[in-house]
């Protein structure tokens, strides 16, 4: 809810394609900074700590964009120093939760693990979009903030009430700049880790930053509002379900690298298709196959990458996994925005579906390994 009405909010404040770059870029900031030394936290303290201390400051910021809209204050710098903030409280919590799963389930569950994670984190992607353009819509954007500000009790208390085995803290420990460098160098000499974290780098970059421009896409192509960009986000989130549903299904049946190339090569194809679309329903029905192919290929990655690494450094290398999808992302967003303000955001769409079109046949010739994992 708050990501879609914090995007079009900004987009109302300035009519400016270039800012839904700008925040997604304000958001990133402190992800490249903070991200991988939140990975060494993640593996020096227990996650559980770590997750309760950054889910109750992303609380604090969303009350607090929610009392600027209510008193009419807002303004566009505020929408950009707090999504700065959110990005410090997100560089500590990606490394904490995605190395969390680990403490919740024995590694053969891990995929399945992965995917029933996702399948409820999507599900709010369906839900959440299309109920914050009705809120948007009918009481403003003020009550989508406030929302997601009080639901972060129930996940600070679900955190607390896990019956899990504890992490072991580290006794003694290293210079911190010394464990970075041991993760850094294990996905580095890694090469299928190497390889997963590289293609999801090109994802990120020219994949998920043109998301950024949905609320641009529902006005100006769809001649929408920001009901419509509700409901593109929330196509999004159906095709992510289906595609975790697949997911789990196929669990353990050894089929995940060819699953992850599939999705490497329906993203590009339907991004295309998406670009030339200027009608509701059929550019809904392209976003369903994007949500599939975002799913298929990131969270098969995740899996993937989840079951090579050790436990002592998992941390640390989800660090890296999260950096590159979260830390390219906003330079995607900003790229796109600048783009489609000169361009136009169909052209933007259209370019980089052609650019991951190049890439994912790039991988498949040059990396056929990873269609041939397991």
């Amino acid at each position: 809810m708050q990501s879609t009405a914090q995007g079009y909010l900004i987009y109302t404040l300035t009519g400016s394609t270039a800012y839904l770059g700008y925040i997604s870029l304000a958001a990133g900031i402190p992800t490249w900074i903070l991200m991988l030394y939140g990975g060494v936290i993640a593996d020096r303290i227990p996650r559980r700590k770590l997750l309760i201390i950054t889910q109750a400051a992303m609380m604090v910021l969303a009350l607090i964009l929610s009392v600027l809209v209510f008193t009419k204050t807002v303004q566009p710098w505020h929408i950009l120093v707090l999504a700065f903030f959110l990005g410090i409280a997100t560089a500590f919590d990606v490394p904490a939760r995605q190395s969390f799963v680990r403490e919740l389930v024995g590694r053969e569950e891990m995929t399945n693990a992965i995917a029933l994670n996702s399948g409820m984190f999507n599900l709010g992607i369906i839900i959440g979009p299309s109920i914050a353009g009705l809120t948007y819509a009918a009481i403003g954007p003020g009550w989508c903030f406030f929302i997601n500000g009080v639901s972060f009790i129930a996940v600070i208390i679900a955190l607390g009430l896990m019956k899990i085995d504890h992490q072991p803290v580290k006794k003694e420990t290293i210079n911190a700049i010394q464990e970075l460098k041991s993760g850094i160098n294990y996905v580095i000499q890694n090469r299928t880790v190497r390889s997963l974290v590289i293609n999801l780098g090109f994802l990120s970059l020219f994949g998920f930053g043109v998301v950024a421009l949905m609320p641009a896409w529902a006005v100006e192509v769809l001649h929408g509002d920001v009901k419509v960009n509700g409901w593109l986000l929330s196509a999004r989130g159906i095709g992510a379900v289906i595609a975790t549903l697949i997911i789990a299904y196929i669990g353990n049946r050894k089929l995940r690298g060819k699953l992850w190339a599939l999705g490497n090569i329906l993203l590009p194809v339907f991004w295309i298709i998406f670009s030339l679309i200027d009608r509701i329903v059929p550019s809904l029905v392209a976003v369903i196959f994007i949500g599939m192919a975002f799913i298929l290929a990131v969270n098969l990655s995740n899996a993937m990458v989840q079951t090579t690494v050790t436990d002592e450094l998992r941390g640390r290398v989800m660090a890296i996994f999260s950096l590159v999808f979260f830390g390219l992302t906003p330079v995607g967003a900003l790229f796109a925005g600048l783009a489609a303000q000169q361009f136009g955001v169909q052209v933007t769409v259209l370019t980089s579906g052609v650019i991951l079109l190049l890439l994912s046949l790039f991988t498949a010739i040059r990396m056929p390994y990873l269609r041939h994992l397991d």
